[in-house]
C-alpha cells in the first residue's frame, strides 16, 4: 500500500455528547481532527436530531472543524446550504442523491470538502469513478441512524477494497469509517485501511474525551502504520 504518508484521524460524535451542554462538550474535545456531526431528518433515518440553524451555532463555538454527515433525504437541494454555511466537511449517501457527481461538484465550488458516503449494504465498486470528484468515501460500519450499534466486521473488505482503488488511483481521498469504533475495532478498521474514524460513546463515554482520543488514535495510527509497509 502506498498509505504511510497519512494521518489518522478521531472526529468524535457528538450523537454521543450531552446535547444540553454542547458548547461544553466540544471544549472537551479540543484535541479531536474534527467533530463530526449527524444531521437526521426522520425519513431517510428512523431518527431526528439537528438541522442548520443549530449546526451553523455549533461551527460558531467548536475548537475543531465540523464534519457533517447527512443523514437526511432530497440531499440534492439541502446539502449545498451546509456548504454555503461554511462547514469545512459535508458527506451525502449516495442512496439519497440523484446526481452524486453534480452534488460533489456543487460542495466543492461553495467551499467545503465533499464526502461520500455508504450504507453497509451499498457496493462501493459502482462509485470508484467518483474518487476524483470527492475528499472522503465514508464506508458505514453500522446502519445509520443511532449511535451505540456494534462494529460490522463484515465491511472489512469493503474497506479494503476502497483503500486498494484510493491508492491505486492516486487520489487523495479519506477513508472514514462510522459505527462501532473502539480502542479495538479501530484496529480492525485501520489494518483494512481506513485514516479518519467516527468515535461517539468511545470518546465521550470515557472520564476523559481527550485522552480517549490520544489513545485512539495512537491505536489507529499504529495499526495503519503497520498496514502499508506490509
Amino acid at each position: 500500500m502506498s498509505q504511510s504518508h497519512l494521518q489518522c484521524c478521531i472526529n468524535p460524535s457528538i450523537l454521543s455528547a450531552d446535547f444540553v451542554n454542547l458548547e461544553a462538550e466540544l471544549a472537551r474535545i479540543s484535541n479531536a481532527d474534527a467533530v463530526h456531526v449527524d444531521v437526521m431528518d426522520n425519513h431517510f433515518v428512523p431518527n431526528l436530531t439537528i438541522g442548520l440553524p443549530v449546526v451553523e451555532r455549533l461551527q460558531k463555538v467548536s475548537p475543531v472543524p465540523l464534519d457533517v454527515h447527512l443523514m437526511i433525504s432530497d440531499v440534492d437541494r439541502w446539502a449545498p446550504s451546509f456548504a454555503d454555511a461554511g462547514m469545512s466537511s459535508v458527506t451525502f449517501h449516495v442512496e439519497a442523491s440523484n446526481a452524486p457527481v453534480k452534488l460533489a461538484r456543487e460542495l466543492r465550488a461553495r467551499g467545503a470538502k465533499a464526502g461520500l458516503a455508504l450504507r453497509p449494504a451499498t457496493p462501493v465498486e459502482p462509485y470508484l469513478d467518483m474518487l476524483s470528484e470527492i475528499d472522503m468515501l465514508l464506508i458505514m460500519t453500522v446502519e445509520p441512524g443511532f449511535g451505540g450499534q456494534e462494529f460490522l466486521d463484515i465491511m472489512l473488505p469493503k474497506i479494503r477494497r476502497a483503500r486498494a482503488a484510493v491508492d491505486g488511483s492516486g487520489a487523495n481521498v479519506a477513508i472514514q469509517v462510522d459505527g462501532g469504533i473502539t480502542q479495538d475495532t479501530i484496529v480492525r478498521a485501520a489494518e483494512a485501511g481506513a485514516n479518519v474514524f467516527v468515535a461517539g460513546s468511545a470518546v465521550y463515554g470515557r472520564p476523559s474525551p481527550a485522552d480517549a482520543i490520544e489513545s485512539l488514535r495512537a491505536n489507529g495510527q499504529l495499526a495503519f502504520g503497520y498496514a502499508s509497509v506490509h
